[in-house]
């Protein structure tokens, strides 16, 4: 049970990665307009990248320096999430599976 919750979580996670990407890719081929702003389906998808990732990306845009047009906000968000939270969590699946066993055991 404690191992389908985690795999939920890192699944969720490299989903987020996922939209984390496509959103960089979206805001880049919007900007040097190869893709039409005018367009309602460009316009929805890039409507829903910005509702995904804007409630992350916002905070840590406030706490970087302004570095001109170049924004590392969604840098900084990968690399929290893959080097701090993803073996953060394994550390705490390890520690409850070790301990869940050493109660089972004794």
């Amino acid at each position: 049970m404690i191992t389908a919750i985690f795999q939920l979580i890192f699944l969720l996670i490299q989903l987020y990665v996922i939209v984390l990407l496509i959103s960089c890719v979206f805001s880049l081929l919007y900007a040097f307009n190869v893709l039409d702003g005018r367009n309602r389906l460009v316009r929805g998808v890039g409507e829903f990248l910005y509702r995904v990732t804007d409630p992350v990306l916002a905070p840590v845009r406030r706490i970087l320096p302004q570095f001109g047009n170049v924004d590392l906000s969604p840098l900084v968000v990968l690399l929290v999430l893959q080097y701090l939270l993803v073996p953060l969590l394994v550390a705490i699946e390890t520690a409850i599976r070790t301990h869940s066993t050493q109660q089972f055991l004794s």
